[in-house]
């Protein structure tokens, strides 16, 4: 029972280090200037423009009945999901958090 006292304090020590590292490892600089960069164009003007564009152009087509409601739903839920991802990805990982 002594010899698992220390061990099992060593571990929590080990593990709250793991847990403490939240910077990004070395070198990985121009990988996060590069997603950085993808997601400001998929977040910027241009796809922003793009969205309004297919979405109008989807609302037209299904008000001339040319394309059914269930495909342009996926449009829509298709631009939900681009311009929220920060915020989807956020809330799994305060889930992700909690879960300690």
């Amino acid at each position: 029972m002594k010899r698992t006292l220390p061990l099992a304090a060593a571990l929590l020590a080990v593990a709250g280090a793991a847990n403490a590292q939240t910077s990004d490892p070395a070198g990985s600089s121009p990988l996060i200037a590069a997603l950085d960069w993808v997601q400001g164009t998929l977040l910027g003007n241009l796809a922003t423009t793009a969205a309004v564009i297919a979405v109008a152009a989807t609302g037209f087509l299904m008000l001339t009945g040319r394309i059914d409601w269930r495909r342009g739903l996926t449009v829509v839920v298709g631009c939900f999901i681009i311009f929220g991802a920060v915020s989807i990805v956020a809330g799994i990982r305060s889930l992700a958090g909690g879960l300690h």
